[in-house]
């Protein structure tokens, strides 16, 4: 049975001084069946392919962004960002990608829609307006550890020009510290990766909650990128399972969201 609905996505607030469309998916709206009900856009899930691809489509129509402009990751939960133009366009969803595995991307070219997948993993929007860059970050555990953003951000700099004082970033929806459990062999690899995020870790028993979101600020905020300039639209996805893809919230089973984000003419 296929369901339709009006939120298959929320706006992402970036700066309105770029024409740009930034958004972050639901699971509502779509074709899949569950457990993957119903926007799933994740081809790597034991979904139909068919599905996936229809789901996509019903995206594309109701962002306005072309699927023909849609460049997708091929996530490892690492920390290597890849640069794409105009020549990657469709690349993932329409064709074979001809660049490696990467958990970002970034673009100064227009109508290029940068792809990221989520059911959990944070979401960070990239951009300077004055030099017209633009990326899109996926930042599980692991690649937060890598400090992601902060190779982003870098690649924004040396590749680009940009400034640090120059550059924003908006937090999509994630998981939250109120939900993020994790055992001691975790939490002991953040605190030796992050020390001076100490508040950024709090524990019951043997179990501890750390906030990735903050961890994330902290990583901008050494990049010289202004406090100010960093935004958390502050949606907890295993809080809202029932609107978001969660792998926790789904204990382990879960259709895959998407961030897409594409500057235009």
């Amino acid at each position: 049975m296929r369901k339709y609905f009006p939120d298959m996505w929320i706006p992402i607030p970036v700066n309105d001084n770029m024409k740009t469309k930034a958004i972050f998916s639901t699971r509502h709206g779509g074709v899949s069946n569950a457990p993957y009900n119903w926007l799933n856009l994740n081809f790597n899930r034991d979904d139909c392919q068919e599905n996936v691809r229809e789901n996509f489509r019903i995206l594309s129509e109701s962002t306005g962004i072309p699927m023909e402009c849609m460049v997708l990751t091929k996530q490892v939960h690492g920390s290597k960002v890849c640069v794409v133009d105009k020549r990657h366009a469709g690349m993932g969803i329409l064709r074979q990608r001809t660049f490696d595995e990467c958990d970002g991307l970034i673009t100064s070219d227009k109508n290029v829609a940068l792809v990221t997948f989520h059911a959990d993993c944070v979401p960070v929007y990239l951009y300077d307006s004055n030099k017209e860059v633009i990326g899109l970050v996926h930042s599980g555990w692991r690649s937060t550890l890598q400090k992601i953003s902060s190779n982003a951000v870098g690649i924004m700099k040396d590749t680009f020009d940009c400034k640090s004082e120059d550059i924003f970033a908006v937090i999509g929806p994630c998981i939250h510290k109120c939900c993020f459990e994790v055992g001691t062999e975790v939490y002991e690899k953040f605190f030796d990766a992050f020390p001076e995020c100490t508040g950024s870790f709090s524990n019951k028993g043997d179990k501890w909650y750390i906030d990735l979101v903050d961890i994330i600020k902290k990583t901008l905020l050494d990049e010289g990128i202004r406090n100010s300039h960093i935004r958390d639209v502050n949606r907890c996805t295993v809080c809202e399972k029932e609107y978001f893809f969660s792998h926790r919230g789904g204990k382990g089973v879960s259709g895959t969201g998407a961030a897409l984000y594409m500057m235009y003419e």
